[in-house]
């Protein structure tokens, strides 16, 4: 069963318009700040495996560093291929930590 995970404590969070990876038990996760909304998505860039959480935003969406693929944060939904889509982690900033459901 699900349940939610500390990420980071609120203050290792990344700056708006940014990404940073976590490690949590051995998986990828990237944390997106898109004007100020914390997003979750799994780490590994669904096309190719590249590492979504060294990636970059351009438009609202999380750009992997390896082929541009980019992924809408709040769908894990690319352009480029409807069929390669990334994983959205529920996730929520409580007590001071971002908390994600895994």
């Amino acid at each position: 069963m699900s349940e939610f995970v500390r990420i980071c404590a609120q203050g290792e969070l990344p700056a708006a318009g940014s990404v940073k990876e976590f490690t949590i038990s051995g998986r990828a996760l990237c944390v997106a700040n898109v004007d100020g909304a914390i997003c979750v998505l799994d780490g590994t860039c669904p096309h190719e495996g590249g590492p979504l959480g060294e990636g970059s935003i351009e438009g609202g969406k999380v750009v992997c560093p390896w082929h541009e693929y980019a992924f809408d944060v709040h769908t894990g939904a690319n352009e480029e291929d409807p069929d390669v889509n990334a994983e959205v982690v529920e996730a929520k900033i409580e007590d001071g930590e971002l908390r994600a459901k895994l």
